[in-house]
């Protein structure tokens, strides 16, 4: 008993043998597939978080493409010496004037985007 204290291995008490292998490898079983669902749970959340994010990203890109394409008819109509009426009516203020094709998003933007331009100028 002395030599197995030395050499640091110490028994412990208890039943030899090994335990009912049937209820172990049943519970054992249930927490994997509990595990597995609450896994597959987390993976549809996360495929629904991503497609989402996605999604408004892309609706993001088609309204700036709007805005790009917008400006560049602006452009366009400038390099022709035409102002529109939509540059018109920011440069004076008055955004009730401006038609309702243009969004008043995309007019704050540009009139902030104009506003800001001026300054630096």
């Amino acid at each position: 008993m002395e030599d197995n204290k030395m050499a640091g291995k110490v028994k412990k008490p208890g039943k030899r043998g090994r335990k009912p292998a049937k209820i172990d490898l049943k519970a054992k079983l249930e927490r994997s597939r509990q595990s597995a669902r609450e896994c597959r749970a987390r993976k549809k959340l996360r495929y629904q978080y991503l497609e989402e994010l996605v999604s408004s990203k892309e609706r993001a890109i088609c309204a700036l493409r709007e805005e790009l394409e917008m400006y560049k008819q602006w452009c366009s109509a400038m390099d022709q010496g035409k102002i529109p009426s939509e540059i018109k009516a920011l440069l004076t203020g008055d955004e009730q004037k401006m038609p309702p094709s243009s969004g008043n998003k995309t007019s704050k933007n540009s009139k902030n985007n104009i506003s800001s331009s001026n300054g630096q100028s």
